[in-house]
C-alpha cells in the first residue's frame, strides 16, 4: 500500500503570483499540441499554415475553458449553480468536465471551419492525434492535486489519498487515465493518422478510443459524492462516454465507403 505524496498545489510562487500545478499542466498540454501540430504541418498532414495552427489553438483554448465549465455546471451541479449563478465565474474553486470541454472544442472547430471554409471532420482529423497528450498532462495534474481518486482497492499499488480523509487505500485512477487516455491513445492515433485515412476516421478513432477507455476506468474511479452511481450502476462519466463510443464507431464505419484524400486525387 502506498501513500499519496500530498504535493503542494502551487508549483511556482513569484511574490503574490502563484502558478498552480493544474494550470501548468494545461499550459504544457497546449504547448505540446502546438509543437506536434507544427510537426504535422511540416509533414504535409494538412493545408493549415503555422499561423492557422495558432489561431486554431486559441479557438480550442476558449472552447475547452467555456465548454469544460458549462459542462460541469449542466452535467453535474445544475441546481446548485442555478441557486447561485454568480458562482459560475468562480473558476478558482474548480469544476471542469472533460465531456463539456470536448463539446466546447467541437463548437470551436465548427466556428473555425466556417470562418476558413474548411471541413469540420478534416480539422478534427488533424487535431485529434495531439489531444491525448494534453489529456495525459491534465490527469497528471489531477494526481498531483490528489483529487478524483479511485475506489477502494487492496492491490499492491493502491494508495491512500489524504484529501479523501478516510485512510482507505484506493486505485490511483488518475494514473490509469493518464496511461490509457494519454499515452496509449496518443500512440494509437499517431500511428493511425500516419497513413492515408478516409475523412472522419481519425476523429472517429479518438472518440471511440477515449470513450471506451474512460468507460472502463470509471469502474475504478470513485463516483462524485453528490451524484453517486446512476441508472444501471453506471457513473455520470460512463453515461457521457457512451455517446462518444457510438459516434466514434459511426464515423469509423460510415466513412468506410468514401475515398481517402489520396484517392480523390
Amino acid at each position: 500500500m502506498l501513500v499519496h505524496p500530498n504535493f503542494d498545489p502551487v508549483a511556482i510562487q513569484l511574490g503574490p503570483v502563484a502558478v498552480h500545478w493544474y494550470g501548468l499542466m494545461y499550459l504544457l498540454g497546449f504547448a505540446s499540441v502546438w509543437l506536434l501540430g507544427r510537426y504535422r504541418i511540416s509533414q504535409g498532414a494538412t493545408d493549415l499554415t503555422r499561423r492557422d495552427l495558432e489561431d486554431l489553438i486559441f479557438y480550442c483554448v476558449v472552447g475547452v475553458v467555456l465548454g469544460g465549465r458549462l459542462g460541469y455546471i449542466l452535467f453535474y451541479k445544475p441546481a446548485e449553480y442555478l441557486a447561485s449563478p454568480v458562482h459560475v465565474l468562480y473558476l478558482w474553486e474548480g469544476g471542469m468536465a472533460f465531456h463539456g470541454g470536448l463539446l466546447g472544442v467541437v463548437l470551436a472547430l465548427l466556428v473555425f471551419a466556417r470562418k476558413t471554409n474548411r471541413s469540420l471532420l478534416a480539422l478534427g482529423d488533424f487535431i485529434a492525434p495531439m489531444i491525448p497528450i494534453g489529456l495525459g498532462f491534465g490527469r497528471l495534474g489531477n494526481f498531483i492535486n490528489g483529487e478524483l481518486w479511485g475506489r477502494t482497492s487492496d492491490l499492491p499499488w493502491a494508495m491512500i489519498f489524504p484529501l479523501a480523509n478516510d485512510g482507505l487505500a484506493r486505485h490511483p485512477s488518475q494514473l490509469y487515465e493518464m496511461a490509457l487516455e494519454g499515452v496509449v491513445l496518443f500512440a494509437a492515433l499517431w500511428w493511425f493518422a500516419s497513413k492515408p485515412r478516409r475523412v472522419g476516421q481519425v476523429s472517429g478513432l479518438f472518440l471511440a478510443g477515449y470513450g471506451l477507455f474512460r468507460f472502463l476506468i470509471e469502474f475504478t474511479r470513485e463516483p462524485d459524492a453528490f451524484l453517486g452511481l446512476l441508472w444501471a450502476g453506471l457513473s455520470m462519466g460512463q453515461w457521457l462516454s457512451l455517446p462518444m463510443i457510438a459516434i466514434g464507431c459511426f464515423l469509423l464505419f460510415r466513412q468506410a465507403n468514401k475515398p481517402t484524400p489520396a484517392q480523390k486525387h
